[in-house]
């Protein structure tokens, strides 16, 4: 009898004991489950602020651009590449109030075109500045330099006038006024270029090698020509420094870390830009992060192929093109293989 009840407390020990270890371990359960449901409680906040800072670039963008009335050339057009083309335009027409950049923007200038090609593999973007004075055909006028595509037709007739030198589809425009450089530029904190030279403006002076850049001086350094001997070619080269200096800006740290200055930026942008109807922020924001992987090093700028400079027919002093340079860059963009096409025509 003493030995069933010895066996009997043996065994409710145990479960006394198997219960108490259950207890013990109970707390941390609870504390688990719970630090797991803070987790999953702050993700869900960090991604409705996010989706919320997101809208309001979004909003904050749609606001302040413009759409371009009609931008792309009605007709037969060159098949699509695999890459995406966008022409980009730097103009003094917004700040003269004609926002559609089309007919009504007679007299508007146009010292700024650039064709940035995609390639399908988004590993680089590549930036091809288009000299203003380039002799080329324009449509419906003939021959004439490139800028008077812009004081004819506006946006249209460039893109149009593009499509016809290089045979390839342009799929996006934007425009951005001369006074968004400045207000671009001070959103990011300042841009830092670098000149091949060193010039000086009427209110400004610029060293050879790096220059640390205000909204003021930014403007000046992309629009002075005067001051170099080879005119729109060095003033071609300082733009896609600009250019590469804005690109170093977005991805500085500074920049990706501070809501603050992202939101400066978007807003001082759109105030100053036009884009065609489909360049909208969700499609920008789709092609941003299909470069995600794409560093300030992987823009490529070059310039299309000249051959000099000329004398027109009337008398204008013009850029030649290099046609048959001109002929494979057509090709390799179609066939989305412009880094082979630098490989055999370095710039």
């Amino acid at each position: 009898m003493s030995e069933r009840r010895a066996a009997r407390a043996a065994v409710a020990h145990a479960q006394h004991a198997a219960a108490g270890s259950r207890r013990r371990r109970r707390p941390f359960l609870v504390a688990l489950i719970a630090t797991l449901g803070s987790l999953v409680g702050v993700a869900l906040v960090v991604a409705v602020v996010a989706s919320a800072f997101v809208g309001g670039l979004a909003r904050s963008f749609d606001a302040g651009r413009e759409t371009i009335s009609n931008p792309f050339p009605s007709g037969t057009r060159p098949t699509p590449t695999a890459g995406e083309n966008v022409l980009l335009i730097g103009s003094d027409s917004r700040a003269q109030g004609n926002p559609d950049g089309g007919p009504a923007a007679a007299g508007g200038r146009s010292d700024t075109l650039m064709l940035a090609h995609v390639p399908a593999d988004r590993q680089h973007v590549y930036l091809m500045s288009i000299m203003r004075d380039s002799w080329v055909e324009v449509p419906g006028h003939g021959r004439a330099k490139m800028n008077a595509a812009y004081a004819w037709g506006g946006v249209p007739l460039t893109v149009q006038t593009v499509e016809h030198l290089l045979d390839v589809r342009v799929d996006h425009v934007a425009e951005i006024d001369f006074t968004g450089f400045e207000d671009v530029t001070d959103a990011l904190g300042g841009v830092t270029v670098t000149s091949p030279q060193a010039f000086s403006t009427t209110h400004h002076d610029f060293v050879a090698g790096t220059n640390r850049l205000d909204g003021a001086e930014a403007l000046a350094f992309v629009r002075e020509r005067h001051a170099f001997a080879d005119a729109d070619h060095t003033r071609v080269r300082n733009q896609q420094a600009f250019m590469r200096g804005v690109v170093d800006g977005l991805l500085s740290r500074g920049t990706v870390t501070n809501p603050g200055r992202i939101q400066d930026f978007v807003a001082a942008t759109s105030a100053h830009l036009s884009v065609d109807a489909g360049f909208t922020f969700t499609r920008m924001a789709e092609l941003g992060w299909s470069l995600r992987a794409v560093r300030a090093d992987d823009l490529v700028t070059f310039t299309v192929p000249t051959a000099g400079s000329g004398t027109s027919p009337d008398g204008q002093s013009v850029v030649t093109l290099n046609q048959l340079a001109v002929g494979s860059l057509s090709q390799a963009l179609r066939s989305d293989d412009v880094a082979g096409w630098l490989a055999d025509d370095p710039q």
